[in-house]
């Protein structure tokens, strides 16, 4: 092969699709040295197109051993070097620096944001021997033909540095506070214990998980206060109709009964009736966290799981490039040619047909723009495979989400009828779409529900049914979902909208955090006291937040990346001093908290025969197998057990089992599908599933030509 442009994308799918669309046939060729796929294009010129596996490249320290901190020497070096499980890296970085010898020309054509800034140009400088001031930029927002080849046409003269220099500061600051902070707290707990436990935090770590630990705090010393509401229903023309009493909470029970007495068996009367019309205006399209909170309040997809999705969506060019915090969609899009592309899908014909019968497509924006790309919108191109049910829902949100942005304000019509019962009042509600306008587009996805009503009057009596007394207690706050901790981090900006799902992830995986609703545990609890003791600044929302606007402006070419880096370093030096001082103290506090956190996962419920102890996984000193034990046992008042599999994953779930009650079991043997495990042998699915197979076996045996009738 003679010369060619050496084109750097992000991941394999995107390599093929951009060869496909530059490659003048239609056609490129796939290539493969060590196991590193590429594609050769012919266009103006040969073109090879190569993937990266994300990033090839990480912030490390630059020398030094692992066991001591701080640490502000650091440099960029393959991830192989960094990580575990990362080996593969070094075949690709082999791959890129071969072929980029014979390249005379260069094309960054990774994703155009941040992260993808950062891939491209540490792929180009350390791989390709400091091409990154030579080579060229693709710019666009989907994977589509069309877009491909408008992007290779109109490339840009050279990358985009003020994005790279922002790039490069974020992940430099955000490795300067993780490895040194981590490394104090990791080191201080295994002096103390003995025992390596990885514990880490970090520049948004630390406060997301503050906000937690905050939340939690409340809910914990929430002491609940009673009070008394009234739970009544009345008659008309046959029907019953809940009402609502117009003190929704009292505070003494004797004002609540005097009510029930005052009204039950009477009839009231229809004093006032009024009516509102209100406009509905369309929704706004998908930014990243709004599609995340979407998918979550619907399908209860986490952030990462959403995010997930729609990167592959992406990359099959069925919707834009997800990562974005802008709310506009630029008519350079092309909102006729997306319907109609849409249109080949049997769902979407008619309502597609709907709108491109309107004179002029102009979609309801938000306010945030990103300059990087558009909000997230469908590319008009179907499906070239079955997509899997999660897929299918969220790219049947993206579409429906756009088609309604372009429709018609709906309008909806409330109704409260005033009732009054010997001076008490009471109020009857309805709410009806008088017309669905958006809605139509978007309806599979609406959460608001018609209430009708009958024909009624003023001066209308009805009769009270029912009536009673309602005993309620006020509630804590309600705890983080990971859907409302996005939301909460975007509000405070705090992170970014590449990393806000990564950080909850990790928050979960360290064992910080819990279940759905969140629950911070132990470890965390005492993760963010030490902190708040010894290290603040790590875990401050607003300096945070300045170190954020900070690196914002970089891109704007406004601060200057060593300046923050000199200023993290500064903030963090004092900090680290604290921590190695008081090391012996943090350091037993976090092996504490850790030993805790270690024994609270072994817990699996309530001991069934002392109902005083609890049943834990136990590992026996003389035999070194694992069993499931009462910790009553230890003080030999209980002798409960039961035995487990030896190998595999075994683990609490915190269910229960429908048949018996008793907690559930996980596990995971290696080659095998995982189950959940009811231990208790007396368990009467257990004996239902044993009488099912003997009667499946004589079944068989009944039926079978070889058996030997006696």
């Amino acid at each position: 092969m003679g010369k060619y442009t050496l084109i750097v994308t992000e991941k394999p799918d995107a390599a093929q699709r951009i060869a496909e669309a530059l490659d003048s046939k239609g056609k490129p060729k796939k290539a493969e040295d060590k196991t590193v796929p590429y594609f050769t294009a012919n266009r103006d010129k040969p073109l090879v197109v190569v993937p990266a596996l994300g990033h090839l490249y990480t912030v490390v320290h630059e020398h030094g051993r692992r066991n001591y901190y701080p640490v502000f020497n650091f440099k960029w070096a393959p991830r192989h070097l960094a990580e575990k499980g990362a080996k593969q890296i070094k075949t690709w970085v082999e791959v890129f620096s071969k072929l980029a010898e014979n390249a005379d020309g260069f094309i960054d054509a990774c994703d155009y944001d941040i992260e993808g800034a950062i891939i491209g140009y540490t792929i180009l400088k350390y791989a390709c021997d400091n091409k990154e001031n030579v080579a060229k930029r693709m710019k666009y927002s989907t994977l589509t033909k069309a877009e491909l080849e408008k992007s290779y046409a109109e490339q840009m003269s050279h990358l985009d540095f003020a994005m790279i220099e922002a790039g490069r500061t974020r992940h430099e600051v955000d490795w300067l506070y993780g490895v040194n902070v981590s490394r104090a707290l990791t080191l201080a707990a295994n002096r103390w214990s003995g025992r390596y436990s990885t514990l880490s935090t970090g520049r948004v770590q630390g406060p997301t998980l503050k906000f937690l630990v905050a939340r939690e705090r409340s809910i914990h010393s929430f002491v609940p206060t009673p009070y008394w509401s009234i739970l009544a229903e009345v008659e008309i023309r046959g029907s019953k109709y809940l009402v609502d009493y117009e003190k929704k909470a009292m505070e003494k029970k004797a004002d609540a009964d005097a009510v029930v007495e005052a009204c039950k068996g009477k009839t009231g009367q229809i004093e006032k009736i009024e009516e509102k019309t209100m406009q509905v205006t369309p929704p706004i399209p998908f930014d990243l966290g709004s599609l995340q909170s979407e998918a979550y309040s619907l399908f209860g997809y986490t952030p990462s799981r959403t995010g997930g999705i729609a990167e592959r969506l992406y990359l099959e060019a069925l919707i834009s490039y997800p990562r974005t915090s802008s709310q506009k969609l630029p008519p350079v899009i092309d909102y006729k040619g997306i319907l109609n592309g849409l249109s080949r899908e049997p769902a979407y014909q008619k309502l597609t047909a709907e709108l491109l019968e309107k004179e002029e497509l102009k979609p309801r924006e938000g306010s945030k723009e990103d300059p990087a790309h558009p909000a997230v919108y469908p590319t008009g191109n179907t499906p070239g495979r079955v997509l899997d049910e999660s897929e299918r829902r969220i790219w049947d949100l993206v579409v429906r989400r756009f088609m309604a942005v372009f429709g018609e304000p709906g309008v909806k019509q409330s109704m409260k009828a005033s009732i009054n019962v010997n001076g008490h009042h009471f109020y009857l509600r309805g709410r009806r779409i008088l017309k669905e306008g958006w809605m139509h587009f978007y309806k599979p996805y609406l959460r608001t529900e018609e209430v009708s009503l009958p024909p009624i009057k003023e001066g209308e009596t009805v009769r009270f049914e029912n009536i009673s007394r309602e005993d309620k207690f006020t509630k804590p706050p309600p705890r983080y979902n990971p859907s409302s901790l996005l939301k909460r981090m975007e509000e405070e900006g705090i992170g970014t909208k590449a990393t806000r799902a990564e950080i909850i992830e990790t928050l979960y995986s360290r064992k910080y955090i819990t279940e759905e609703r969140i629950v911070v545990t132990d470890l965390g609890f005492d993760v963010i006291e030490v902190l708040r003791k010894h290290a603040p600044g790590v875990i401050s929302v607003k300096l945070t937040r300045d170190l954020e606007e900070k690196m914002d402006r970089i891109q704007n070419n406004s601060e200057k990346r060593e300046n923050i880096l000199l200023e993290a370093v500064e903030r963090l030096k004092p900090v680290l001093t604290e921590i190695k001082q008081r090391e012996e103290i943090i350091g037993e506090a976090l092996s504490n908290a850790i030993k805790r956190a270690r024994m609270q996962e072994r817990i699996i419920g309530e001991c069934p025969n002392c109902h005083t102890g609890k049943l834990m996984i136990l590992y026996s000193r003389r035999t070194k197998k694992r069993f499931i034990g009462c910790t009553n046992c230890f003080k030999n008042a209980c002798k409960t057990s039961f035995p487990l599999p030896q190998r595999g994953t075994t683990k609490p779930t915190g269910k229960f089992c429908k048949g018996c009650g008793w907690p559930l079991l996980f596990v995971h043997l290696r080659g095998k599908r995982p189950w959940n495990l009811c231990f208790n042998p007396t368990c009467p699915k257990k004996e239902e599933r044993r009488q099912r197979l003997e009667m499946q076996n004589m079944q068989q045996r009944s039926t079978d030509p070889n058996t030997v009738q006696k």
